[in-house]
């Protein structure tokens, strides 16, 4: 059996309105994360990352600084025990 990482990610800084949700699914997908990310209304970006530690890990490097035109200005990570259960990476609605 594989080891699997899950982690739930706030971003905060200018990180709304710059395709910050698009970039994130796509280096997830490309990182073969399962997980979420969502807009939330107090201008934060949320997201949920599952997957082999390494590629975890790598994603919450990436998401430091974010897309062109983000200015990432904090980030706060919670672990997660067990992985649940995701299919895919989604962009949920606001």
């Amino acid at each position: 059996m594989h080891e699997v990482r899950t982690v739930s990610v706030e971003i905060r800084g200018r990180v709304q309105g710059v395709s910050y949700r698009a970039w994130t699914r796509s280096e997830a997908r490309a990182r073969g994360l399962t997980g979420t990310v969502r807009n939330r209304d107090d201008g934060t970006v949320e997201a949920v990352f599952s997957g082999a530690p390494e590629a975890v890990a790598e994603m919450l490097t990436l998401c430091s600084s974010g897309p062109m035109g983000a200015r990432v200005t904090d980030i706060a990570v919670r672990e997660h025990v067990g992985a649940p259960a995701l299919t895919g990476f989604e962009i949920l609605r606001d």
